[in-house]
C-alpha cells in the first residue's frame, strides 16, 4: 500500500487501501473524526472546498468566470469555501444561492459569513427565469454544482429541479461536488435520469457506491477524483468489506533493486491453445512478458507452435499433444518436465472443451497446487466438474465473464447480473478461490470475503483478445508478488482497465483492440492513482498526464 503521508494545508492523510463507504458509513466516518479525533468539523469543510477550488484551478486552468451553485446544506457550505478560494486565486466568481439565507445552519453558515461574495439568492422557482440568473449562467465558463451531496436522497425538487433541467441544456463544464446533485450515493442503479450532469466530480474520503456502481459515466464525462480532508484511518471503516483495486497500484510503483535478475521475477507457463486457435495463447503470453513477468513459456500443440512463437522474440515454446480433431491432450505427456521451474499456470486462453482436452485438465489440477489462472475454456470445464474448483491449500484464480459465471454458478446469466456483489463473494468464500468477474466494474472477490471494485476499463474493450490479456496480466502480476497475491490480482485488474482508458485517449473506442491495450501497459505502471496534490484518481486521467508520464519519475 502507499506509504508516507501527503502533507498540504494541515497534514491532511490520503486513506489507501481506499475503502468504500455508504452514506451512513460517512456520516459515521465524519462523527468519529470530530468526536474521537478532535478535528473540527468546520476544518473538514475548509478543506473538502479548498480542495475543489484546487481541483478547478489545476484541471479548468483557461475557466475565469465561475458560478458556483450552492444549496442550503453542508454540500453548499463546501461551495462557499471553494468560491472563496477561487475568488481569492483572481477567478471571476459568482454564487447562487437556491434559498433563503435566513435558512442557513451550523458549518453552512459559517462558511458563508466567511466567504465574503454576495450571492444571488434564488429561493422561488421564478427567479431562476429572471434576466441576471440567465446572464449568470450564459456567460460562467464553468459551473460549480453543490446543491446537495451524499445526504441527499431523490428526487430533486421545485428550485433545485429547475435549475437542472436549465443547467443540464447548457454545454459548459460542470464540476460536481461530491457528487452530481441528484444522485444517490448509495446507488447501484446503472443510471440516474433526475441528477445533474457533470464533467468531473470530487468527493471526498472515500468513494461512496455511485461513484464506483452507478454509470456515473454518462452524467459524468470527466474524472472522478477523492480528496483526502482530514479524517484519519481509523475513523474511515466499510462494514460491507468493499474496497478500490486502484489501492493496490503501488506495488507496482516500487523501483526493481539494481541486481534483479529474470528469475527473481517468476516464470509463466500459459497452456492453451487447440488448432485454429493461435491467437489467444499468443495475446496472454505477451501480456505476461509486458506485465514484468521474468520468463513466459507458451505451451501449445504443434499446428499452432510457429504462430504463437511469432508474437515475440523473448517468448519461450512448449509442445502438447495434439489429439487427431487439433486438440489439447494430456496421452504421453511428461507433466513433471512441462512444470518444472514455473512459477504460475495460466490456463484456458485457445484451449477448447473437446473431451480429451477436458481430461488433460483434470489431470494437471491434480498434479500440481502451483498458483493458477484459469479463464475462457478452463471455466467452462470446470463448470462441469464443480468440486475441482477448490484453492485451500493454493492461489487458484479464476476470471469468468457473466456467461461463464452462469454456467460456473449453475444459473442465469440475468441472476449473475443482477446479484454480482453478494454471488462473487458467496463463491469465493465457499471454494476459497479469487474469482475475477469481468463486466462493468469489474469485482475481485477473495476467499475472505474481501471485495475489490473495479473503476478503470471502456466499452472498446468489449472485442476478442480482451480476457487473453487480462489473463496474462494477472499471471505475471503473481509472478512477481506470490506472497502478496490478493494485492497482485486487485493491481492486475486495475492496470489492465487503466491501459484501456489511456489508449482510447487517443483513438475511438471502436478502433480498440486487444492488443493496443498491450501496447499502454507502460503508461499504466507509470500513471499514479495518487497524485501528488492528495487526489485519488478513480476515473479517468489528469490533464498534464500524458506529458507527465514522458518524465523520468
Amino acid at each position: 500500500m502507499f506509504p508516507g503521508t501527503i502533507h498540504y494545508d494541515d497534514s491532511v492523510i490520503p486513506l489507501f487501501p481506499l475503502p468504500i463507504l455508504s452514506a451512513e458509513e460517512m456520516r459515521a466516518a465524519d462523527h468519529a473524526t470530530t468526536e474521537r479525533f478532535g478535528i473540527a468539523s468546520i476544518n473538514l469543510m475548509h478543506h473538502a472546498g479548498q480542495a475543489v477550488a484546487r481541483f478547478v484551478q489545476r484541471e479548468f486552468r483557461h475557466c475565469r468566470r465561475i458560478a458556483v451553485l450552492c444549496g442550503r446544506g453542508n454540500n453548499g457550505g463546501d461551495g462557499f469555501v471553494a468560491a472563496r478560494a477561487l475568488a481569492a486565486a483572481g477567478r471571476d466568481v459568482t454564487v447562487l444561492l437556491l434559498g433563503h439565507l435566513d435558512d442557513l445552519k451550523g458549518d453552512a453558515k459559517t462558511a458563508f459569513a466567511e466567504m465574503g461574495i454576495p450571492p444571488v439568492v434564488a429561493a422561488e422557482e421564478g427567479v431562476l427565469d429572471s434576466e441576471l440568473v440567465r446572464e449568470i449562467l450564459a456567460g460562467s465558463e464553468l459551473l460549480l454544482d453543490a446543491v446537495v451531496g451524499t445526504g441527499f436522497q431523490p428526487p430533486l425538487r421545485g428550485v433545485a429541479a429547475s435549475l437542472r433541467d436549465r443547467v443540464n441544456r447548457l454545454t459548459v463544464p460542470m464540476v460536481a461536488v461530491d457528487l452530481p446533485s441528484g444522485w444517490n450515493a448509495d446507488s447501484r442503479e446503472f443510471d440516474s435520469d433526475g441528477a445533474f450532469r457533470a464533467d468531473a466530480v470530487v468527493t471526498f474520503t472515500a468513494p461512496k457506491p455511485a461513484h464506483v456502481f452507478g454509470n456515473l459515466t454518462r452524467a459524468v464525462s470527466g474524472p472522478i477524483v477523492v480528496a483526502p480532508i482530514g479524517s484519519p484511518p481509523e475513523a474511515v471503516q466499510s462494514g460491507r468489506n468493499l474496497a478500490w483495486t486502484g489501492s493496490c497500484h503501488a506495488i507496482v510503483e516500487r523501483a526493481r533493486p539494481a541486481d534483479s535478475n529474470k528469475g527473481m521475477y517468476g516464470h509463466v507457463l500459459v497452456i492453451g491453445g487447440g488448432r485454429g486457435k493461435s491467437g489467444a495463447p499468443a495475446m496472454a503470453s505477451l501480456a505476461a512478458l509486458r506485465t514484468g513477468a521474468g520468463l513466459v513459456t507458451a505451451a501449445v500443440v504443434p499446428s499452432i507452435l510457429p504462430n504463437v512463437a511469432g508474437i515475440t522474440p523473448e517468448l519461450m515454446t512448449a509442445v502438447l499433444p495434439e489429439g487427431s480433431e487439433g486438440e489439447v491432450t494430456g496421452e504421453n505427456l511428461d507433466y513433471d518436465d512441462l512444470l518444472e521451474k514455473k512459477t504460475v499456470l495460466a490456463v484456458g486462453p485457445g484451449l477448447g472443451q473437446h473431451p480429451s482436452t477436458e481430461a488433460f485438465l483434470l489431470e494437471l489440477l491434480t498434479r500440481t497446487q502451483l498458483p493458477i489462472v484459469l479463464d475462457a475454456d478452463a471455466l467452462n470445464i470446470l463448470a462441469r466438474h464443480p468440486e475441482k474448483i477448490d484453492g485451500r491449500g493454493r492461489t487458484m484464480v479464476l476470471t469468468p465473464h457473466p456467461g461463464e459465471m452462469a454456467r460456473l454458478a449453475g444459473i442465469s446469466t440475468k441472476e449473475v447480473q443482477a446479484n454480482r456483489e453478494s454471488l462473487a463473494r458467496e463463491f469465493a468464500v465457499r471454494h476459497q478461490v479469487t474469482l475475477l468477474l469481468k463486466g462493468w466494474r469489474t469485482l475481485v472477490a477473495h476467499p475472505n470475503g474481501a471485495i475489490a471494485i473495479n473503476t478503470t476499463g471502456n466499452p472498446g474493450m468489449a472485442k476478442g483478445g480482451s480476457g487473453d490479456i487480462l489473463t496474462g496480466i494477472v499471471a505475471a502480476m503473481i509472478a512477481q508478488y506470490p506472497h502478496q497475491a490478493a494485492d497482485a490480482v486487485n493491481a492486475a485488474a486495475y492496470i489492465h482497465g487503466l491501459a484501456a482508458d489511456i489508449a482510447v485517449a487517443g483513438q475511438d473506442q471502436h478502433t480498440l483492440l486487444a492488443t493496443d491495450t498491450v501496447s499502454h501497459l507502460w503508461r499504466a505502471f507509470r500513471f499514479r492513482p495518487l497524485d501528488p496534490a492528495g487526489y485519488v484518481w478513480l476515473q479517468g486521467l489528469p490533464g498534464r498526464f500524458f506529458e507527465d508520464s514522458l518524465e523520468t519519475r
